[in-house]
Formats: C-alpha cells, structure tokens, sequence
C-alpha cells in the first residue's frame, strides 16, 4: 500500500485521478464535500475509485460532526465533540451520547464502503481558532472520557480510529491551515495537558493511528510535530509505544510551507516517520510527489490494518439505537 493519500476535484473522477490513483505510490483518498451529491452518487464515486486504483486503498473523510461533517444531506446531523456536554445533564449521559455518535458515524460511512474517519479530535480545547468546538473539552480528563465513549461506539461499527492532532493544537491561537502556529511551552506544561490524552488512550489501545499537528513546540524542536523524528519516534513510537499508522495532516496546509516544496515535505513527514501523507487541494503538488518520490521503499505493514474491516452483523440494531437516542436531542444539534 502507497504513501500518498490524494483528493478528487468532482463528484466523479477525472481522468487524470484514475492515472494517479494506479500510480504505485498513492495509497488512500480523502474525500470532501465537493465529492458529494447523493449517497448513490458516492456509492459509484467509491467504486470507480477501487477500481481505478487495481488493489486495497484507503478511503477516509473528515466527519467528526458539527461544522466539520463533509456528508450532510441523507446521512444524520452529527454535533460538534464540544456541544455534547451542553447537550447531557451529567458526565455519563455525555458518554452515552458519544458512543452513540461513533456508531452512526461508523455506520453511515461504513456503509458507503468508507474506510474510515478521521476522528476523534483530541485537542485540549484551549484558545485555538481552528479547533474550537471540535474539541470535547477543556480538561484532560473529560477529553479522555469522551474520546473514549465515541471510538467504543467507532469500533462497535468496525472503524478505526485516528487521534488527532498529536502532540496537541489547543493551546495555539493560529490555524495551521493559513499559519504557522507557535506552542511556546515547556515540556512538563505539554505533559500535563495534551499529552495526558494521548498517553491514556494509547494506554488502552484505543488508537489505531495519529495524525500530528503542524505546530512548532519552540522549547522542543525546530519543526512542526508531523516533520519531527522528536515528536514522532522518540515520544509517540518510543517513550509512548504507539505502534499505529501515523498520517501526516494535509501538506498543503500553510503550517506544512516550512518544509520546502512538495516533494521535499513529502520526503521529510516520511523520513520523520509518517506512514502515509496527504496532498490534497493542490494536485500540482501531489503530481510532484508521485513524480519525484522513490518507488523502492519497504512494505508498510501498518497500513493495511486499517483497511477490509466489514459492519458487524450486529450493528445494524445498535445502529438504529443510536439513531433514536441522537433524535431525542433533535432541536438542541
């Protein structure tokens, strides 16, 4: 299974995308609203893409709820992580209700023949611009609890999950996609807070993989975390022993310019220790990736395990449980 994770620009593939897509070197797609009309249209959107790229491929979309939920019409409203104790009288109707919303999300996309979602945020809900109510909270511990609650619900439906943005983007006003965040904290302030989280819930192999942040932790190291061997293998491979996949965030997010051209943030996310990176919304730059990375590299054997994972025979009636749980907050979302 490739590196490279892509997008297509349309709700049916171009040309060009099914000549990328057989490249040796692409991996997965990420899939957006763009790509969306109806749930028969994505249905034949996600066969051509298989079909297309001759062998197992990663399918994923961000669809974490609130304002970043990328299917909208004809699958159910999901609300932000952030709403859900304002939504619950006490901690453990919250948690009820995050299971709950990792079901359908997992079953609604899985039914699609979807992969995967990119969720669960894990960010410390702090001051920054671009999590905001995508975050559970504000304390660690209840980030823990409830990120908890929804991947329980996630792998009742058979997906993976992926914790992000590791080690942290909450405390950082800035939004890496149009900036270059700055987290000037300590160490032990990181630890105490962000790190908290991560460390839980690879604790209880809750994590099938991780996406790290494009923020630069100043006392810490020169780069942002996802171009790091500090933050990817001497504290979440080793000190924290995660042995998931580890995804870059997009590369085509301004956090990421720090790197160089495409080819060169393609090479340094890999080299620092992602298994798979994504170019999206810049398909010059994805060209430039397939076009210059080298093609001899080892099997990822990471990869593949997030892939192939059918629905439950079970999960149909949880499913509609869940349904009807979520519908009773109906008004409130």
């Amino acid at each position: 299974m490739g590196p490279l994770m892509l997008d297509c620009q349309q709700q049916e593939l171009l040309k060009e995308e099914k000549e990328m897509l057989e490249h040796p070197l692409t991996g997965g797609v990420i899939l957006f609203a763009r790509n969306y009309y109806d749930k028969a249209q994505l249905k034949a959107l996600i066969a051509d893409i298989r079909r297309a790229a001759k062998r197992p491929i990663l399918i994923a979309v961000d669809h974490e709820g609130g304002r970043v939920q990328r299917f909208r019409d004809g699958f159910t409203r999901l609300p932000a992580m952030g709403a859900i104790q304002s939504l619950a009288s006490e901690i453990k109707e919250a948690q009820v209700l995050a299971r709950a919303c990792g079901m359908i999300m997992a079953y609604e996309l899985k039914s699609m023949d979807i992969d995967f979602s990119f969720a669960p945020v894990l960010d410390v809900n702090g001051v920054s611009q671009v999590i905001g109510d995508r975050g559970f909270a504000a304390e660690p511990e209840k980030v823990v609890t409830l990120a908890s609650a929804l991947i329980d619900g996630m792998r009742a439906g058979n997906m993976p999950s992926t914790g992000k943005h590791f080690p942290g983007h909450g405390s950082v006003a800035p939004d890496s996609h149009v900036a270059l965040p700055v987290d000037d904290r300590t160490m032990e302030q990181i630890e105490h807070v962000d790190l908290v989280v991560f460390r839980r819930l690879i604790e209880q192999h809750l994590l099938d993989a991780v996406m790290p942040a494009h923020v630069i932790y100043s006392c810490l190291d020169a780069n942002p975390a996802g171009f790091s061997p500090f933050w990817l293998q001497t504290q979440l491979r080793q000190r924290l022993g995660f042995d998931g996949v580890i995804f870059s965030d997009d590369l085509s997010m301004h956090g990421a310019s720090v790197a160089g051209d495409y080819l060169s943030r393609a090479e340094m996310a890999l080299e620092a220790g992602c298994d798979m990176i994504l170019a999206c919304n810049h398909t010059p730059g994805a060209t430039q990736i397939l076009d210059g990375l080298s093609q001899s590299r080892p099997a990822n054997t990471r990869l593949p395990r997030l892939s192939g994972r059918p629905i439950p025979s079970h999960a149909s009636k949880e499913y509609a449980q869940a349904c009807v749980l979520l519908k009773s907050y109906e008004g409130q979302i």
